[in-house]
């Protein structure tokens, strides 16, 4: 069974926990260490629980509390490459905790078989991770500007996916944002918006999928009525539970049970 919480999400920032059997993982970290903390303290957990934290990618509402919980707490680092580059230019000392991985390659950390895959975004060395165990299945995938093959193919079948709605595009286009910054988000290496989170959703309902979480919506730019009202209408009648995860706040228990205990 794999537990997870998300804890933030969204542009002010993101961390999602991962937990199975005894094993606790943070998916970036994106907010003080301190509301990290306080959020794992409700849960009945504290920061010297978790095994590792895996970066999705080096932009500040992913990594900002990275190093202080370096600092003080001396937890592994999981990322790609060129991440791994970014982290230990931008923060001091945190070399030695620094661990790399492979897109691709599936690696054990702890109950978990993690697998990385690449994203389109314009952070440096851009990945979301598939995590399996004992017949049990999340993954996530944000910060993307489209669904890379990579990200079809090692998430097809995952039991529940936090998948990013980021955006209402004519709700974008209409904004008040900036012209170059409407032209990043709706670009290759921008977000995913509502009808891309909901065409990909579809897509993988069709392949197994049962749970799925909205994540990572622009307050300006999007709705949690909108992202839900895409989303669910591609998968209706499809057997897929979707809600929208809290920005700010700790989201209740989503739970993968595995094919053999949903029987």
């Amino acid at each position: 069974m794999i537990t997870l919480h998300t804890i933030a999400s969204g542009s002010e920032g993101n961390c999602a926990l991962l937990s199975a059997g005894d094993t606790h993982l943070l998916l970036d970290a994106g907010i003080s260490c301190r509301r990290i903390a306080a959020a794992l303290n409700e849960l009945g957990l504290a920061l010297s629980d978790i095994a590792a934290v895996l970066v999705t990618h080096d932009h500040s509402d992913h990594i900002c509390g990275l190093d202080t919980m370096s600092r003080r707490w001396h937890i592994p680092v999981c990322a790609s490459p060129a991440a791994l580059r970014q982290l230990a230019y931008r923060i001091a000392g945190i070399a030695p905790l620094l661990h790399e991985i492979e897109c691709g390659a599936p690696f054990s950390l702890g109950d978990f078989t993690v697998t990385a895959f690449p994203t389109s975004h314009d952070g440096h060395g851009g990945v979301d991770y598939r995590f399996d165990c004992g017949g049990a299945s999340a993954g996530a995938l944000t910060d993307s500007g489209y669904v890379t093959d990579e990200a079809r193919r090692v998430l097809s079948g995952v039991e529940l996916l936090v998948l990013e709605s980021n955006h209402d595009v004519e709700r974008l286009r209409s904004g008040p944002y900036p012209y170059q910054l409407k032209a990043r988000i709706l670009s290759d290496h921008g977000h995913l918006s509502n009808d891309a989170a909901a065409a990909f959703a579809a897509e993988l309902a069709r392949s197994g999928t049962r749970q799925i979480v909205l994540a990572h919506l622009s307050q300006e730019n999007n709705t949690p009525r909108l992202a839900l009202e895409a989303v669910c209408a591609a998968v209706a009648g499809m057997g897929v539970a979707v809600e929208v995860a809290p920005r700010g706040e700790l989201s209740h228990p989503y739970v993968a049970e595995g094919a053999a205990c949903r029987r």
